[in-house]
């Protein structure tokens, strides 16, 4: 009978080629959790400069949108009592005409926009401004369009003016807002 002295158990452990996957695998996971992070913490203001441009797209729709919308320019005598566009004083004095919308106004004055159709246009670049004319640092780089135009057919109208659609469109630091509002002629001879 023959009796082994050697009782050493088997040698266990890694090898070098494990220990290498190892490595790889626990750094490959850590990367994409490291991107998942950066990309989260470069974005993380997003919500506020959105949340600006948001809060100034809507503060110009309202003003727009509370303008008045007459037959007639709100400064031709006829506006209060004209029954269409066509008892305008001059057809010059006409808001059916999209030509005449905002001639020689601006919404900083002398002449100032005083009809929703007038704002067709008006664009501010670089810094909005309020209606009297004071900026904000915080909104420096932000630039602002205003577009009207006529959907009266849309909504089945006899007047294709007798309604329109305003959208306004803020951008600024990699974001772009529009915000759309309609107004309706309601109250053509309201004119202030």
């Amino acid at each position: 009978m023959s009796i082994s002295l050697d009782h050493r158990p088997a040698q266990r452990g890694l090898t070098l080629i494990e220990l290498i996957i190892f490595v790889v695998v626990v750094a490959v996971g850590l990367a994409g959790v490291l991107v998942a992070i950066n990309t989260g913490v470069a974005r993380s203001a997003d919500p506020m400069v959105r949340k600006q441009a948001l809060a100034a797209a809507e503060s110009l729709l309202e003003e727009v949108e509370l303008q008045p919308f007459t037959y007639c320019n709100p400064s031709d005598s006829a506006a209060p009592t004209a029954t269409s566009s066509a008892g305008c004083t001059t057809a010059a004095q006409s808001m059916d005409t999209p030509g005449n919308w905002g001639a020689g106004k601006s919404r900083y004055g002398p002449a100032f926009f005083d009809n929703v159709a007038d704002y067709n246009g008006f664009s501010m670049a670089g810094t909005l401004n309020d209606i009297f004319q004071q900026s904000s640092t915080r909104l420096a780089g932000y630039n602002a369009v205003v577009s009207v135009t006529q959907v009266g057919s849309g909504f089945g109208l006899s007047s294709n003016a007798d309604a329109v659609r305003i959208d306004v469109t803020v951008s600024g630091s990699g974001n772009t807002v529009t915000v759309s509002g309609f107004r309706f002629r309601h109250s053509p001879n309201l004119a202030n």
